[in-house]
């Protein structure tokens, strides 16, 4: 047994994009952009969604929108998505990065919400 949720949407832009990206979606959606302290290529823009983390990222490549899955058994979690037709396309750090058929990415990464979020919006997985 294991458990996941939706924990975060992503907007990756390119790096000398990323600061006006971060402007745009703060000011767009009327809520503060924040630099994440110890990982500069994200900038939080949190408040605009319920229990939800929004950021932007900035990647070396084309712009796109991807999700994480946060989980407290990251093996378990992603066995279940491949299992479903996800493929596992790489590692960063604790992070599992796949891709959805379809072809869009997803990270599978560890618990990092309020343990009380996590509890209370996670599914559980038999």
């Amino acid at each position: 047994m294991h458990r996941s949720r939706f924990s975060t949407l992503l907007i990756d832009v390119p790096q000398d994009e990323a600061s006006a990206a971060a402007s745009f979606w703060s000011s767009a959606l009327g809520v503060p952009a924040r630099p994440v302290p110890g990982e500069e290529q994200f900038t939080n823009i949190n408040g605009a969604f319920p229990d939800l983390v929004m950021a932007v990222q900035s990647i070396d490549g084309a712009p796109r929108f991807h999700i994480d899955i946060e989980t407290d058994d990251l093996d378990a979690e992603t066995t279940r998505l491949t299992g479903l037709g996800a493929v596992e396309i790489g590692r960063w750090l604790d992070c599992r990065t796949l891709r959805a058929p379809g072809g869009h990415l997803l990270c599978v990464i560890p618990v990092h919400s309020e343990q009380e979020t996590f509890e209370r919006l996670a599914t559980v997985w038999e």
